[in-house]
């Protein structure tokens, strides 16, 4: 099964609009076409955005937990031991990177690509998530 790590910015995006590759994407989480890796910093910054967001797009605070409840029941969880941060500009993005090397993930998906320049020489993917959702058969 093809395990990857799901950046802020998709689930965000899933949250904005149903009509998009995110909140398709989103979807099929937790239902055996792929599997999610997260950790505690990672969950962290899903709950500070989208709680951040949540009043401009009608959601309440308990709506965003039962959000992150699920993708916490569903995921894999792992813990992060090392930091060998700046790897990349951003250090949120670096979070993504090493949680992704250390769970030895096939694939980050992100709307923000270029942030993740380099994480092929750990052997990691960086996908659109149209373009996950197309490798998935998903999409046309």
């Amino acid at each position: 099964m093809i395990r990857v790590v799901v950046d802020t910015s998709v689930v965000v995006s899933a949250l904005r609009s149903r009509r998009g590759a995110s909140f398709r994407l989103m979807r099929l989480v937790g239902r055996d076409r792929f599997r999610t890796i997260v950790s505690v910093p990672l969950v962290l910054e899903y709950e500070s955005a989208t709680k951040r967001i949540s009043r401009s797009l009608g959601l309440r605070h308990s709506d965003i937990d039962d959000v992150l409840d699920y993708l916490c029941k569903v995921s894999e969880h792992r813990q992060i031991f090392y930091l060998w941060r700046p790897h990349l500009r951003d250090p949120s993005d670096d979070m993504v990177l090493e949680l992704a090397v250390e769970a030895e993930a096939d694939a980050i998906v992100t709307h923000n690509v270029r942030d993740f320049a380099g994480a092929e020489q750990f052997g990691i993917r960086v996908l659109r998530p149209q373009d996950f959702l197309r490798e998935l058969g998903e999409l046309a």
